[in-house]
């Protein structure tokens, strides 16, 4: 039986992207990817028979063959976290890395709210360690909730085989991203300690950073591979940054991951502040734990952040 009438792909962009993300760590090549899934589905929507599967079941077939081509002889996306020990060196070379396929944040704004779960930085980059059809089961049945006859149906395989690689996925990320013990960016203590994280930073004001910090805080950079683990490597290297590039430092607050997020403008001597990164954290306890700083104009301009600002631009917001 083939479906006559008009089928409606468009609503399920959105999802998509969010999907095709958690398979790639990469959010660019995610939209690219569900470009192409809408346009196969266009060309055989003639095909799409409803007795067999809802639209959104056959979509999602048609993403997970695209994305499973797609990561077919392709490296995971890392954080630098993820490729070696820790530096002590606050003084450390900043080259960046540029051959190596890093993963990507998500930009919340764009997409509605009931899409952005399961998106934290750290599980994404724990995902990318599964082989890619195990990464689809897991999204499919714990994240998307398809049943596992869907699943096996989506990806040509038996239920056996998708519950059997369901256990298996779970085991190997039991505690990945340390998922409950993250708060949410809309909580009033994480908000609070964002704040403070916020003030502290355009201040310059490096103790008062490092008291906003877990213990064995991270931070790590890329493109640039090395990363720091310890309050006090990381005030060491923000002395650094200081040094470098001064104070006076305007911040802007907005979420990505399901995450808080900060885009960082540094001061010019002419006035007004250039975007010079974009930080994600991840807050617990009511410290940062964790902060992934991004600075590829790639991401720039997936979150659509505005590469000059005037002086007291944000400063107005608040």
């Amino acid at each position: 039986m083939r479906h006559d009438g008009p089928v409606e792909f468009e609503p399920y962009r959105g999802e998509l992207t969010a999907y095709c993300y958690r398979m790639l760590g990469s959010f660019h090549d995610a939209e690219d990817l569900v470009q192409e899934t809408l346009l196969r589905a266009w060309k055989a929507r003639d095909r799409y028979d409803p007795a067999r599967a809802s639209v959104r079941t056959w979509l999602y077939r048609i993403a997970t063959n695209a994305c499973l081509t797609a990561l077919e002889g392709r490296g995971r996306r890392p954080l630098p976290s993820g490729l070696g020990a820790p530096s002590d060196d606050p003084g450390a070379s900043l080259a960046p890395a540029l051959d190596v396929p890093w993963l990507e944040p998500f930009p919340d704004a764009r997409f509605d709210p009931e899409v952005r779960t399961d998106l934290r930085l750290a599980w994404v980059a724990a995902v990318q360690y599964l082989p890619a059809r195990q990464r689809a089961v897991l999204v499919l049945r714990e994240v998307l909730g398809f049943s596992a006859a869907e699943v096996a149906e989506q990806l040509g395989t038996t239920v056996a085989a998708v519950n059997s690689a369901l256990q298996r996925v779970r085991a190997a990320l039991a505690g990945a991203g340390d998922a409950d013990a993250v708060t949410e960016p809309d909580d009033p203590e994480v908000r609070a300690v964002v704040q403070r994280y916020m003030h502290a930073f355009e201040a310059a004001d490096v103790p008062a950073l490092v008291r906003l910090l877990a213990d064995d805080a991270v931070l790590e950079m890329p493109p640039v591979p090395l990363w720091y683990r310890g309050s006090g490597d990381y005030g060491r290297f923000m002395e650094r940054v200081f040094a470098l590039r001064g104070t006076g430092w305007a911040m802007h607050a907005l979420t990505a991951n399901g995450q808080p997020a900060l885009a960082a403008y540094a001061p010019q001597s002419g006035g007004g502040h250039r975007l010079h990164t974009l930080q994600v954290l991840t807050v617990t306890a009511g410290r940062v734990a964790r902060n992934v700083v991004f600075a590829d104009p790639r991401v720039f301009d997936a979150f659509g952040l505005p590469r000059e600002t005037p002086a007291d631009e944000f400063r107005r917001e608040r």
